[in-house]
C-alpha cells in the first residue's frame, strides 16, 4: 500500500465516456501494458477484467464502476472504469466525487456525444483535470481533427493535441518529443521511437502550432517565446502543459485505437506527467456541526476524514467503498457518521481491503489519498462522512442522486418469497441511490423506479441471478410530476370538531397563503415570512418547522395523479393564533389544507420527463425516422449529415421512447441507434 511520502506518485483517475466509446477496452490495455494483467480480455468476448458482473458480460456494457490498480514506472495509478450508459450515471457521479483526474474517451467517428456532455458536466462539478483519448481512429469515417473541434464546440474546452495517430502506419507522432512512435508485437507491446521524419513533421505543422498556441494561452512566460517563433525544450512544454491541465485551462488530447493496440503507451505517460497527485488537488471542503465551512487537507496527520461513496454487497455481505481524505484507518478502528436523521452512529471497521475489480485482498493500514473497501459498517450509506469518535463532527460534501424517471410494477413469483423480496430490494436500494422501491398509493402495487428501461431490466436480472428470486413484472410506466400553471391564494381556518367520546384537545389555526408557478426545473421555494395575529406574536422555530412540514406534506402528492409537485413557490402571508389551541399540529394541518385548496385552484398540470435525444441513422432512412419522431410529438432541433449518416437532435417525452429501440432497428435494418439524456420535467 502506498505510504504518505509516496502520495506524489499516486494518480487516482477515472475513465469515462459515452457508451461504446471504448472505455473498458482502453482500461484492459492499460492493465496489460503496465503488467497488472498477463492477458488482454475483450469486451465483445465477455472476458474483460473490469466487467466482472454476469450482466455486464451478457450485455457487453459496463454497469457498475470498478476499481483497479496498475504501476507505470515509479507511479501507482488507481483506476475507476465507469459506465457509459445514461441509466447508470450515478456510478460516474460518485466516482468523480472521489477522484483527482480523469481520462475522457471519444469515438473518433462520433466525437462528443450526449453522454460525453453529461460526463463533462459531472467532471466540471468537481473541477477535475482531464485528458482526452480519441479512440477508434482506425474506423471508417474517423476524423481526429473533427473530434478536437467537437470538444471545443460542444464542451467549451480548449483541446491541445499531444499525439497524432497515423493508423495506416500503426504509429503516432508525439508533438512534444518530436518522435514517431510505432507499436509492434502481437499486442502492440513492442515500441520503437525515432525522430519524426521531416516530411511527416511538415504535415504536423498545424497540430504542432495548436499545441504551442494552447500552451501560450495558459502560460504568459512562454507566450512571448512561442510568439517570437522560438521552440521551448520538451521538458518546459511538459511543465507548462501540466500547469494548464491542473488549472483546467487546457485539455491535452491523445489519439489511438485501444482495440488495435495503438497509442496507449503515450497516454500512460501523459497520465503520470500531466494529471494531479492527491497532493496537487486543493483541500476538500467540509462542514462542522454548526454549518461553518472548513478545509480538509490531504495528509496522514490529523483526525480521520473519509467519504463513503459506494455501498456494495460483496459475496453476500455488506461492504462500503471509501476515500480517505485525512488521517489513517486500521481494521478495528471505531468511526462515527451521521444517520439520515442527523443522529451520530458509531461503528467498527472489521476488515479492510485493497480492490482489483472483483478481487479483494486484506490490508492492515490505509493512508490519506487511498481508496479502500471496508467491511463491518452496517449503516453507513453513500455520501456519509466517517470521522474519529474523539473529534468534532465533520461533514464532507455529499453525493447528489438523481430522481428516477421510470417505474415498474414488481412482485415475487411466490408468496413464500415475500419477506426475502423486501429484504433484497432494500439491499439493492442501499447499493444504488437512484433506485426506489415503494408502493402505488392508489393500486397498492409494489413499484421499483429507476433511470430507464435498461436500469430496471438489470435489477430484475440481478434479483434472479444473485438472489435466486423469481419475480413478475408489469409494463414500464413513466414517473410523473405535477405542477401549477397559475397563481392562487387561499385563506383557511382549521378547527376540527371535538368528539365528545374522546378527550382530545381543541385545535385551531388560521393560515393565508399564496402560490405561484416557477420556471421549469426551478424546484420548489417556500417563503415563510407571514404577518401574525394577534399583533406582536412572534413565530418560534418549532412553529416555523410546523408550517414548513405542512407545505412539504401538501406538495408530496398532487390532485391529478398523486405525483410529487414541483416548480411551485409557496408564500405564507398570514398566520393567526388562538392561544393554546394553536399547536404545531394545528399549524401544519392548516397549512397543508390551505395549500391543497390553492393547488386545486391554480390550474394543476401533469409533467412528464423530457429527454434530449440524439438519433443516428443512414441517410436513406432519414425521412422515415423523422416522420416517426414527429408522430411521437418530438421537437426536432437540428439535423446534420456526414459520411452517409444523419444525426437528428430532438427533445421527446420519455413515454414516447418506451420500446423505441426495436422500432428504430426495424426502420433502419438494424443500423440506427439513439441515445438520451434527461433534460427536465415539462408539460406534454
Amino acid at each position: 500500500m502506498a505510504k504518505q511520502h509516496d502520495l506524489g506518485r499516486i494518480r487516482n483517475i477515472g475513465i469515462a465516456a459515452h457508451i461504446d466509446a471504448g472505455k473498458t477496452t482502453l482500461t484492459e490495455r492499460i492493465l496489460f501494458y503496465t503488467g497488472a494483467l498477463y492477458k488482454i480480455g475483450e469486451v465483445h468476448d465477455g472476458a474483460a477484467h473490469m466487467d466482472y458482473m454476469a450482466e455486464e458480460q451478457n450485455h457487453g456494457i459496463t454497469i457498475t464502476s470498478a476499481l483497479t490498480k496498475a504501476r507505470w514506472g515509479e507511479h501507482l495509478i488507481q483506476i475507476i472504469d465507469t459506465p457509459g450508459h445514461v441509466d447508470f450515471t450515478i456510478e460516474v457521479e460518485r466516482s468523480m466525487r472521489v477522484l483527482d483526474g480523469c481520462v475522457i474517451v471519444l469515438d473518433a467517428v462520433r466525437g462528443v456525444e450526449p453522454q460525453t456532455e453529461t460526463v463533462w458536466r459531472q467532471r466540471s462539478k468537481f473541477s477535475l483535470p482531464s485528458l482526452f483519448f480519441i479512440n477508434k481512429v482506425d474506423r471508417l469515417g474517423a476524423d481526429y481533427d473533427k473530434s478536437l473541434r467537437s470538444i471545443a464546440k460542444r464542451l467549451g474546452a480548449l483541446p491541445v493535441p499531444v499525439t497524432i495517430p497515423l493508423s495506416e502506419q500503426h504509429a503516432v507522432v508525439h508533438l512534444i518529443e518530436r518522435q514517431l512512435i510505432r507499436f509492434d508485437g502481437e499486442h502492440g507491446e513492442v515500441l520503437s521511437a525515432e525522430p519524426c521524419p521531416d516530411a511527416t513533421w511538415a504535415e504536423m505543422a498545424e497540430h504542432h502550432e495548436s499545441l504551442l498556441m494552447g500552451i501560450a494561452e495558459s502560460d504568459e512566460a512562454l507566450a512571448d517565446q512561442i510568439l517570437a517563433g522560438k521552440e521551448p525544450e520538451p521538458e518546459t512544454l511538459w511543465e507548462a502543459l501540466r500547469a494548464g491541465c491542473l488549472s483546467g485551462q487546457l485539455c491535452p488530447c491523445f489519439g489511438g485505437s485501444a482495440l488495435r493496440n495503438l497509442g496507449v503507451h503515450p497516454l500512460l505517460d501523459g497520465i503520470v506527467r500531466l494529471l494531479p497527485s492527491p497532493l496537487d488537488r486543493p483541500p476538500t471542503r467540509g462542514y462542522l456541526e454548526d454549518g461553518s465551512p472548513t478545509q480538509v487537507a490531504m495528509e496522514d496527520q490529523g483526525a480521520l476524514a473519509a467519504l463513503v461513496f459506494k455501498v456494495q454487497m460483496w459475496e453476500g455481505r455488506r461492504h462500503v467503498f471509501a476515500r480517505i481524505y485525512r488521517g489513517q484507518l486500521k481494521p478495528g478502528d471505531s468511526v462515527l457518521h451521521r444517520s439520515a436523521a442527523g443522529a451520530p452512529v458509531q461503528e467498527h471497521v472489521a476488515r479492510m481491503f485493497d480492490v482489483d475489480a472483483a478481487k479483494k485482498s486484506r490490508i492492515d493500514l490505509a493512508h490519506a489519498g487511498d481508496i479502500v473497501l471496508l467491511a463491518g459498517l452496517r449503516r453507513a450509506a453513500t455520501g456519509d462522512t466517517l470521522y474519529a469518535p474523539d473529534q468534532p463532527p465533520l461533514l464532507l460534501e455529499r453525493i447528489d442522486a438523481r430522481e428516477p424517471v421510470l417505474s415498474l410494477a414488481i412482485e415475487p413469483a411466490s408468496s413464500a418469497d415475500e419477506e426475502k423480496f423486501v429484504e433484497v430490494l432494500s439491499k439493492l436500494q442501499e447499493e444504488d441511490p437512484t433506485l426506489r422501491f415503494g408502493e402505488d398509493p392508489e393500486t397498492g402495487q409494489r413499484l421499483i423506479s429507476g433511470m430507464g428501461e435498461l436500469h430496471l431490466q438489470i435489477i430484475v436480472e440481478r434479483l434472479e441471478r444473485e438472489y435466486s428470486l423469481s419475480v413478475r413484472t408489469g409494463k414500464p410506466a413513466v414517473a410523473l410530476r405535477e405542477t401549477i400553471l397559475a397563481e392562487a391564494t387561499r385563506d383557511l381556518l382549521f378547527q376540527p370538531p371535538i368528539e365528545s367520546s374522546q378527550k382530545s384537545a381543541e385545535m385551531k389555526a388560521r393560515v393565508k397563503l399564496r402560490i405561484l408557478p416557477r420556471p421549469r426545473g426551478g424546484g420548489n421555494l417556500s417563503v415563510i415570512e407571514p404577518r401574525t395575529l394577534p399583533e406582536g406574536h412572534r413565530l418560534g422555530e418549532e412553529q416555523i418547522a410546523a408550517l414548513r412540514q405542512g407545505i412539504e406534506f401538501a406538495l408530496a402528492g398532487g390532485p391529478i395523479e398523486g405525483a410529487p409537485l414541483q416548480d411551485i413557490e409557496t408564500r405564507i402571508e398570514e398566520v393567526e393564533f388562538f392561544g393554546a389551541s394553536t399547536s404545531g399540529e394545528a399549524l401544519s394541518a392548516a397549512t397543508a389544507r390551505a395549500l391543497r385548496k390553492a393547488i386545486d385552484a391554480a390550474s394543476p398540470a401533469l409533467l412528464q420527463p423530457v429527454m434530449r435525444t440524439e438519433v443516428v441513422v443512414p441517410d436513406e432512412n432519414l425521412g422515415t425516422v423523422l416522420g416517426d419522431l414527429q408522430a411521437r410529438h418530438a421537437l426536432i432541433q437540428d439535423t446534420a449529415h456526414e459520411t452517409g449518416q444523419a444525426t437528428i437532435h430532438c427533445e421527446i417525452a420519455l413515454a414516447q421512447l418506451l420500446g423505441y429501440t426495436t422500432v428504430l432497428r426495424s426502420m433502419t435494418q438494424g443500423r440506427g441507434q439513439y441515445s438520451t439524456l434527461f433534460e427536465r420535467f415539462d408539460t406534454a
